[in-house]
Formats: C-alpha cells, sequence, structure tokens
C-alpha cells in the first residue's frame, strides 16, 4: 500500500453548505448552523470539540455527501456563533437543548450523532436525554469528563511525556496557584483585563493542542494562538471543567449507559492519544459491551490523524 501522506486521502472532498443561518437560542445567544451535502438524505449531527473549538469546512468531508444531509453548529460562544467567548448561559444542558431545537428546527425525525472529544461528552450525554431521537452514535476519543481525566492532562499526568510544553502551561501560573492549575487559568481567563485572558488563552490552547495529534503541525499550532480561536477555545473550556461540565456526579455518563444501550454505536479510540486517553474510552467500553470499539494503534487524538480519519469515514459509510 502506497503512504498516506495526510487525512485528506480518506475524506470526502471539500463541498460548501447549501443553506446557513444564526439560530437564536436564547435571549442572549445566537448559534451559527449550515446543512450540507444531499437535503434528501440521511441527517447527521457534527459536535465538534473543546467545548469552545467550533466547526472547519473540512469537518464536512466525514461523510458521503451524497448520501448524507450534514448537520454542522458551532456552539455558544465560539466559531461563528454569539456572542463571542460568552460563558454566560453556556452550560452542557444548554447545548443539549440547542441540538434539539436545530432537530426541530430542521424538521429532522431522527439522526446520527457524531462527536469526538468534547464531542462524545455532548453526543453520550444527549443520547441519554434524547434516545429515540438518534439512529447511531459515532463517536471518536472519548471524554467521560471525570475529575481524573481533567487532572491527568491539566494537574499532572501528560507532563511525562510532553515536559517541554508542560514548562510554558506550569510556568504561566505563580508556584503558589499551581494546586489548581484550572481554577488558577479559569481566573485569568475570566479577569476583566483582555490581555490577561488573552495571554492566558493562548498558553492553554497551545498545550491542548501541542497534544492533540500523534505528529503535531506547527502551522496548525500557530492557528490555535491567534485571538478569536485561543479566547473562546480556553475560556469556554475552563468554565466547562471548573465547573465539572454540570454533571450530577462524576461518573454520570457511565451511570446512565442503560439508557443508550439500544442505540447503535461505534467507538473510535487512538492508543496514544494523550488528550482523551484510552482508559475513558475502555472504561465506556466494558460499561457498553454492545458498541462496536475500535482501537487504532498508530493514532493520537486528532480526528484528522490518518488513521482515525480512515475509521470514522468507513464508519459513517457502513451507517450510510
Amino acid at each position: 500500500m502506497a503512504f498516506i501522506k495526510d487525512s485528506t486521502s480518506w475524506l470526502y472532498p471539500p463541498i460548501e453548505p447549501n443553506h446557513q443561518e444564526f439560530l437564536k437560542v436564547s435571549p442572549i445567544h445566537n448559534v451559527y448552523v449550515e446543512e450540507s451535502g444531499n437535503p434528501n438524505g440521511k441527517p447527521v449531527v457534527f459536535l465538534h470539540g473543546g467545548p469552545g473549538a467550533g466547526t472547519s469546512p473540512d469537518h464536512r468531508r466525514f461523510f458521503d455527501p451524497k448520501a448524507y444531509r450534514i448537520i454542522l453548529f458551532d456552539q455558544r460562544g465560539c466559531g461563528k456563533s454569539t456572542p463571542h467567548a460568552s460563558i454566560e448561559e453556556n452550560t452542557t444542558w444548554d447545548l443539549i437543548n440547542d441540538i434539539e431545537t436545530i432537530r426541530k428546527h430542521f424538521k429532522i425525525d431522527r439522526w446520527q450523532v457524531f462527536g469526538g472529544s468534547w464531542g462524545s461528552t455532548l453526543g453520550l450525554a444527549y443520547a441519554t436525554k434524547h434516545p429515540d431521537q438518534i439512529t447511531e452514535l459515532v463517536m471518536r476519543g472519548i471524554f467521560l469528563a471525570r475529575r481524573k481525566e481533567l487532572e491527568f492532562f491539566y494537574q499532572g499526568g501528560a507532563h511525562w511525556m510532553f515536559p517541554d510544553q508542560w514548562e510554558v502551561y506550569q510556568n504561566h501560573i505563580p508556584e503558589a496557584e499551581r494546586s489548581d492549575m484550572i481554577a488558577a487559568y479559569y481566573k485569568r481567563l475570566t479577569s476583566p483585563a483582555d490581555n490577561v485572558r488573552l495571554d492566558a488563552a493562548k498558553i492553554w490552547s497551545r498545550w491542548e493542542f501541542a497534544l492533540s495529534a500523534l505528529i503535531v503541525d506547527p502551522k496548525s499550532l500557530a492557528e490555535v494562538e491567534k485571538d478569536h480561536f485561543a479566547l473562546a477555545f480556553a475560556r469556554i473550556e475552563a468554565h466547562y471543567f471548573q465547573n465539572r461540565i454540570f454533571f450530577e456526579d462524576d461518573n454520570y455518563l457511565l451511570n446512565n449507559v442503560e439508557k443508550i444501550r439500544k442505540i447503535p454505536t461505534t467507538i473510535v479510540q487512538g492508543r496514544y492519544d494523550v488528550v482523551c486517553p484510552m482508559q475513558s474510552a475502555w472504561d465506556l467500553h466494558k460499561k457498553f459491551p454492545e458498541a462496536d470499539f475500535f482501537v487504532i494503534p498508530d493514532a493520537g487524538h486528532s480526528a484528522f490523524d490518518p488513521p482515525i480519519t480512515r475509521a470514522l469515514v468507513a464508519t459513517t459509510d457502513r451507517y450510510k
């Protein structure tokens, strides 16, 4: 087999949206929503990561445009949605309500739910509340939002593999505040001073994205440090993490697997995922053995690590 240089070898060709709009979902928030692909095709909703990362045109390309009616949206406060970087009225349950608002707005009865990283968290949480509206779940890079997962990445654990990147992330916080790095960054990301928020946002974003792919492209790191992206991404993430994802308990998703057990589900997990380590996917697999479970041996966290991309497209092709 010829060497595959990048994930675009597995993705469908680029397409443009058929329809774009801003949907008012609360007195404050307007979310960007788009539809592409086949207007009469099988509906699928793409749930992006973060929280706070937003969508990109390449996210349309995980789906056969002749077979799928593809719905993408930017969650509250990020991407093209407004107000930018807002954490007011921005909780997991607000986002779940938004997903339902979008489904009803497009007059969709049932749809496939596709999400990775935070998108897997949101997709699983949505499924616990609305299982009858889902035809399949396609979940990548499982994040169950437990405190130990957050502490591994933001407090200590991942730094054993990335001490160079960790040093920059850690040194931004005075030693006296380092016992709770999420709280320390949250304090700065909610500061009234623009420069304090932005400095913290760029360092937080770089730390996460420096670990997000098996081989990181330096150009992608430069992109995530741009003001607009970094501020929404870091500020919204820290808001959610500081508030424990707004779940009732630390094991909410695992404790509610019974509600989603009958939904056809595929889990795709990179073996060398450092952002969302495989233990979480394994824990979900053990609680939910009915789901197809694929460990990708030569991939990290990113959906655009080529072997992950290949597995995800193969899954959406199988479900189409």
